[in-house]
C-alpha cells in the first residue's frame, strides 16, 4: 500500500492516502501540522512528537501513523475490538487489526480503520467515501467487544 512519510525532530509520520476518508480530525486537531492545500499538507516540525501521536490517535481510518524516534510510547494497542458505525457511513473498528485476503496475503496491519459498509466502496474493504454518493442510510451504534486474558 502507498505510504508517504514526513520525518522531523522526534517522530516520523506516515500517511496511506488510500485509506484515508477525510474525517478531518488531523485538521482540526493539529491544523499547524496537518495543512490541507498545502505542499508537503503534513509538516510535523511544528509541534511536538507527543502532540503529534495524540492526534494521530483521533485518526479513525487508520490512514495516519508514526514511529516516536525520541524514545515516546509509540501507538497502544487496544485490547479488545471496538466498532463504531457512523450514520450513514462505515464502521469504525479499533483494536490489533489484521486484514488478510484469501490467499493469506496481509493487505493491512494495524489499530484503526474505516471499513465500508453500503457495499460501494472502489477499495474493499475499506470505505472509499461512496456512501456519500450513493445516498446510504444506516443508523449508527457502538459496540465494544473485550478480549480474554
Amino acid at each position: 500500500m502507498d505510504q508517504r512519510q514526513y520525518p522531523a525532530e522526534g517522530i516520523v509520520v506516515y500517511y496511506a492516502p488510500r485509506l484515508c476518508i477525510h474525517a478531518q480530525e488531523c485538521v482540526r486537531g493539529l491544523p499547524e501540522v496537518f495543512r490541507r492545500g498545502e505542499r508537503p499538507w503534513v509538516q510535523p516540525q511544528h509541534a511536538t512528537p507527543d502532540r503529534i501521536a495524540e492526534v494521530i490517535g483521533r485518526c479513525p481510518s487508520g490512514a495516519l501513523q508514526y514511529v516516536r524516534l525520541d524514545g515516546g510510547p509509540g501507538e497502544a494497542v487496544p485490547q479488545g475490538i471496538s466498532l463504531r458505525f457512523v450514520p450513514n457511513g462505515p464502521v469504525y473498528v479499533r483494536g490489533a487489526l489484521e486484514f488478510k485476503t484469501p490467499d493469506g496475503e496481509v493487505i493491512f496491519r494495524g489499530t484503526r480503520a474505516a471499513l465500508c459498509r453500503c457495499g460501494a466502496s472502489k477499495n474493499k474493504p475499506f470505505c472509499d467515501n461512496s456512501h456519500l454518493e450513493t445516498g446510504f442510510e444506516a443508523e449508527g451504534a457502538a459496540l465494544e467487544v473485550g478480549r480474554d486474558g
